[in-house]
């Protein structure tokens, strides 16, 4: 008997076709959205923001950016119940970091004398910033492991979606510069329900390498 976890990572997909009929409960938005809230990043950072994009008004503006390339994604905005900007902080430094030990205090995560022990953590951040201040490669990578939860979650409340690194990050970010407030989206994951005649990736096979090929023991 198959595992459920495994039923459902064989049963998700990249969706190439949505049902702009079809929307997503609250109650799963809830869930989603909390389980976005809990991802896991290097030292506790959280250097992210997410923009969820679901009215009439934000998604033509969304599908304005789609002008000058990547236009194949561009019916996914429309057609999908919600797109969500992962964006991280390209400038992350001590202030940001200070406020993750505070909010730890606060939630009992941290006593408050321990607050300086607990910043020594930051070293991980700094051997990854340039010497312009520059942390964009490192928070990006946070966002990826925000990405691979979302998805995962996904799965498991039946939702399609589509990853979606076919984006112009220059456009967007100027598109939604006012709400991204300084952080920088290079992804964009669409969510709703598949097209159950047109999307043609929901009925192929998964297709991976064979677990002997990459999983070694020692």
């Amino acid at each position: 008997m198959t595992h459920p976890i495994i039923k459902d990572l064989l049963w998700r997909h990249a969706t190439k076709a949505y049902d702009p009929n079809k929307k997503i409960s609250t109650e799963n938005l809830d869930i989603l959205y909390e389980a976005i809230r809990l991802s896991p990043s290097s030292i506790n950072s959280q250097p992210w923001k997410f923009v969820v994009i679901s009215s009439d008004e934000a998604k033509q503006r969304m599908s304005e950016t789609f002008a000058n390339k990547h236009q194949f994604n561009q019916p996914h905005i429309i057609k999908s119940c919600q797109t969500i900007l992962f964006a991280h902080n390209p400038q992350y430094n001590k202030n940001d970091y200070d406020k993750i030990i505070n909010k730890a205090i606060i939630d009992e995560r941290l006593k408050p004398e321990n607050h300086g022990t607990a910043f020594k953590s930051f070293m991980f951040a700094e051997l990854n910033t340039d010497e312009k201040g520059d942390t964009g490669n490192w928070c990006k990578n946070q966002i990826y492991l925000a990405l691979g939860n979302t998805l995962h979650t996904l799965a498991r409340l039946q939702i399609d979606s589509t990853p979606l690194e076919g984006i112009d990050t220059e456009l967007v970010n100027k598109e939604f510069k006012k709400e991204l407030a300084g952080f920088k989206c290079e992804l964009a994951l669409c969510i709703g329900y598949h097209h159950q005649q047109q999307d043609f990736n929901a009925v192929l096979p998964k297709s991976r390498h064979n677990l002997s090929d990459i999983l070694v023991h020692i």
